[in-house]
């Protein structure tokens, strides 16, 4: 029988190749998804990958949406937190809303969520949780303390986790993206790419959705038992850790 994997934020963007490539390498995959419906709908019309609305920084929302997953199609064995938001300003023009916001469905959500699928992953003896995390909660970038300090956050959740879950043979792992051409990022214009942007890439070039997915897929696969509470980078060398 088919893994059950559950990707948040997995019917768009990176999250959508993520879903994808789960799916082409055998897994039984959900995307949840918190609000465009047709986006959401249209991904599932094409894929045939079932979807679920559901947001990630509530966590009632949370209990609820995996319990619904897991009558349909069974433990969830690999879970992807994925989505994430920006609420990008200064520091000193941030608002209150706009920290607590990216922080609940950005740092927030990985606890909900793992919550839901940790003990049930103990049990049965096997569990893959990955992160997206970011290039920026390595280094840091303006305008995003909110959003830098949610996606280290990520890691320091991270190694704790893995910590726990070792035994019992849970990793516990995060891949942390570079630039990546994504709808968000192309929608930069092109002279901020090529002046701003593509000079700090030694590769020379915004990385593939796919690429962020092959390295979930790495990562879920039976046999990366022996990695956790790792941080895995894909940002062309952008930032060397």
């Amino acid at each position: 029988m088919a893994r059950v994997a559950v990707v948040t934020g997995g019917s768009r963007g990176i999250g959508a190749a993520i879903s994808i490539a789960l799916k082409n390498a055998g897994y039984s995959v959900a995307a949840n998804y918190a609000g465009n419906d047709q986006a959401a709908n249209q991904f599932a019309a094409e894929t045939g990958i079932p979807v679920y609305k559901f947001s990630v920084a509530d966590p009632e929302a949370c209990k609820s949406g995996v319990a619904k997953i897991e009558a349909e199609l069974g433990p969830v064995d690999v879970l992807v937190n994925n989505a994430g938001i920006t609420r990008d300003s200064s520091f000193s023009k941030m608002t209150v809303e706009q920290w607590r916001e990216v922080m609940a469905t950005n740092l927030d959500s990985l606890f909900y969520m793992s919550k839901c699928v940790f003990d049930g992953m103990k049990k049965r003896g096997f569990g893959r949780i990955i992160t997206i995390g970011s290039v920026n909660g390595q280094k840091g970038q303006f305008g995003q303390a909110n959003y830098a300090a949610a996606k280290a956050g990520a890691i320091g959740f991270t190694k704790a986790l893995a910590q726990e879950g070792a035994r019992s043979n849970i990793t516990v792992n995060v891949v942390a993206p570079g630039y990546i051409a994504t709808d968000m990022v192309k929608a930069v214009p092109q002279e901020v790419l090529n002046t701003k942007v593509l000079p700090q890439i030694p590769a020379g070039r915004l990385g593939e959705p796919e690429e962020i997915g092959r390295c979930v897929v790495f990562l879920a696969a039976d046999d990366a038992g022996f990695i956790t509470g790792s941080t895995l980078t894909a940002n062309g060398g952008q930032y060397m850790v």
